[in-house]
């Protein structure tokens, strides 16, 4: 019996997807410039021509794969910017963390993913240059949201700057560890990474 048009909509949704996961896994741990196409479709299990017919160049993927983390990066701008309660919408955002860093390798893959972007040549110079502006937004949010809860007496005193370089340092940090270490590494709990925010006792 012929296939429908959705079955085939959904066979090429199952194969870019799998594009997809071998190309992260391949760029996370090989780096950008020593994985080549053949090396994605063999990780893949699929031919590096039906490869072709869904990516021209590995530098379109990779730019697909950073589109998609800073989307949710966007998303997670608008979340802080939003946030009723500082402390809960931090609370909600390092809980999910701590569920992704747990469970799968997504989140720490997409951290590494975009610090390629600069670090290995991986990505076009617009896309570098999209990473920093996000990254900044994503930066200047957190600081407003540290600020907000720093007068609703909520977070401790400091610099609302230098407690956003700390923490998204250490996330950026345990992406790396949790890349190195794989089946040994822990993740530190959702306390841990905002002890030092939170006010003692709460």
């Amino acid at each position: 019996m012929p296939r429908t048009k959705e079955q085939y909509g959904q066979m090429r949704n199952a194969t870019k997807q799998k594009i997809q996961s071998a190309a992260m896994q391949l760029f996370v741990q090989k780096g950008f410039g020593s994985t080549n196409v053949q090396d994605i479709a063999d990780t893949a299990g699929i031919s590096i021509g039906l490869l072709y017919r869904h990516y021209k160049s590995k530098e379109i993927l990779f730019d697909e794969l950073v589109d998609y983390a800073l989307e949710g990066m966007q998303k997670n701008i608008d979340f802080f910017e939003a946030a009723v309660s500082p402390k809960q919408a931090l609370d909600q955002f390092v809980k999910e963390i701590h569920n992704d860093m747990m469970t799968g390798e997504e989140f720490a893959n997409l951290l590494i993913l975009m610090a390629q972007s600069f670090l290995s040549g991986g990505g076009t110079n617009e896309k570098q240059t999209e990473v920093a502006r996000l990254s900044d937004n994503m930066f200047h949010a957190t600081a407003q949201l540290i600020k907000k809860g720093q007068e609703l007496g909520e977070f401790r005193s400091g610099d609302p700057d230098e407690m956003v370089v700390f923490f998204y340092s250490t996330l950026h940090g345990l992406a790396m560890m949790k890349m190195m270490r794989k089946n040994n590494f822990t993740m530190p709990s959702p306390f841990i990474l905002t002890s030092f925010l939170y006010k003692e006792g709460e």
